[in-house]
C-alpha cells in the first residue's frame, strides 16, 4: 500500500486519485486559514514555486478539527488561499484527519509516520498538552500544518510536526528530488 492508493475529493467536489501523482515527491499538509500557523502558507507556496518543476507536489487538506480554525466552505477556503497567499498548489475539500470520520488517507499517513512532539517543543506543545492531553503520545495529528513527506513511489518517509517550517523541510525535499 502507498499514498497512491487513495482517492481524495477536490474543492470542486470531483474525485482525484493520488496515483495521478506517481513519480512526484509529495508534501501532504493539513491546513487552516484562522490559525496562528496560517502564515506557513507563504513558505509552502515559495517552496512549491521553486521545486514543483523538479517534481514536488504540495497537497493541502483543510481541516476544522483544531478549535474550528477552518470554518469556511471549500469555495471560501479556495478564495482565501488565492487572494491572501497566492496559493497555486492543490488545496482539496475539507476533511477530518483524526477520529472515526478521519479520511482514510490520514489514517494511513498516521499509521506510517506516527510522530509526536517529543518531550518539549515550546508553546504549541504546552498548549496541546494542556488543552488536548489525550493527543500526546498518540499517532493523531496534533494540530494544523502537520506535514507528511512521501517519495516518488508514494512511500511515507517522514512526518513533521506543526512548528516545522517549509525551509526546515527543504533539505529532505532536495535529497528526494535529487
Amino acid at each position: 500500500m502507498s499514498v497512491h492508493d487513495f482517492t481524495v475529493t477536490t474543492a470542486d467536489r470531483s474525485e482525484r486519485s493520488l496515483g495521478d501523482y506517481a513519480g512526484k515527491v509529495l508534501l501532504i499538509v493539513n491546513v487552516a486559514s484562522k490559525c496562528g500557523l496560517t502564515p506557513q502558507y507563504e513558505g509552502l507556496q515559495a517552496l512549491y514555486r521553486e521545486l514543483q518543476p523538479r517534481g514536488l507536489e504540495i497537497l493541502g487538506f483543510p481541516c476544522n478539527q483544531f478549535l474550528e480554525q477552518e470554518p469556511g466552505t471549500d469555495e471560501e477556503i479556495q478564495e482565501f488561499c488565492r487572494t491572501t497567499y497566492d496559493v497555486t498548489f492543490p488545496v482539496f475539500s475539507k476533511i477530518d484527519v483524526n477520529g472515526p470520520s478521519a479520511h482514510p488517507l490520514y489514517t494511513y499517513l498516521r499509521s506510517e509516520a506516527p510522530g509526536d512532539f517529543g518531550p518539549d517543543h515550546g508553546f504549541l506543545y504546552d498548549f496541546i498538552a494542556k488543552t488536548f492531553p489525550d493527543r500526546i503520545g498518540t499517532d493523531e495529528v496534533k494540530w494544523n500544518f502537520t506535514k507528511f513527506l512521501a517519495d516518488q513511489d508514494g512511500k511515507v518517509i517522514r512526518r513533521y510536526e506543526p512548528p516545522v517550517t517549509a525551509d526546515q523541510i527543504r533539505p529532505d525535499l532536495e535529497a528526494l528530488l535529487g
